[in-house]
């Protein structure tokens, strides 16, 4: 399966094409989704261009990005903790949610991940156990009463130098060990991105690109939305 991570936690000042508004993440994923996305992760921002968590900003963006996709298409957000810092306040505003994501990502290192995590499960939301290279979060997810009720692993490799990204990734697996009983999509950033995603294809593992972990192509020219990183994964992922 190949993701497309369609915004994260950017701002325009960093990529001038980032979609931001509920019409500019329906477009982009359209177009991804045509070039061969398979899944959709997104990060709802609020007017100023900030990851929100308010019922109203997440729904505007699934309900948008829905209409755009097949309906196949599994459209997800995050619960990231850099958009609220409190877990408690964070699983409150998850259970006002009225239009519901299929999955949304929680990062297993991050202060009441659990909480976070059980409030998705309690509306029928799947997760995606976002477990950080260098992080405790291995350890913290495989001692989980939950770790087997996930629906994927996001193995996140946050080492961003190509030389060593993919050493960090093997690394991460090991620890995260092969007993896992729910798929695992292994991914990279910045300059790992594009290293990762093919030892992810060498492993036979899921993958996901987008301009939340990359903003260059292979070649290392500027990607110009995600449906160009797309097209680029899927030809690497082809070959």
């Amino acid at each position: 399966m190949l993701q497309v991570c369609l915004n994260g936690a950017r701002n325009r000042g960093e990529c001038s094409s980032l979609p931001v508004t509920p019409e500019e993440l329906a477009a982009q994923a359209e177009r991804a989704v045509a070039a061969g996305a398979e899944d959709v992760h997104l990060h709802p921002k609020d007017a100023d261009g900030r990851d929100s968590l308010e019922p109203g900003v997440v729904g505007e963006a699934v309900i948008a990005v829905r209409a755009a996709v097949p309906k196949h298409v599994q459209v997800g957000v995050t619960t990231g903790a850099w958009a609220v810092s409190d877990p408690l306040r964070r699983a409150d505003l998850i259970r006002d949610w009225v239009v519901l994501p299929d999955h949304a990502s929680v990062n297993w290192h991050e202060r009441g991940a659990e909480a976070v995590a059980g409030a998705l499960l309690s509306l029928g939301i799947g997760i995606e156990a976002g477990i950080y290279s260098g992080t405790d979060a291995p350890r913290k997810f495989l001692a989980s009463p939950l770790s087997s009720r996930v629906l994927r692993v996001l193995a996140e490799v946050t080492d961003t130098d190509p030389r060593t990204a993919v050493a960090t990734a093997a690394a991460l697996l090991k620890e995260l060990g092969e007993g896992l009983a729910v798929p695992v999509l292994l991914h990279g950033e910045e300059g790992g991105a594009w290293p990762v995603l093919q030892a992810a294809a060498r492993l036979g593992l899921d993958a996901r690109v987008g301009l939340e972990d990359v903003l260059v192509l292979p070649d290392g020219s500027p990607a110009a939305d995600n449906a160009a990183l797309i097209h680029s994964a899927r030809r690497l992922l082809d070959s």
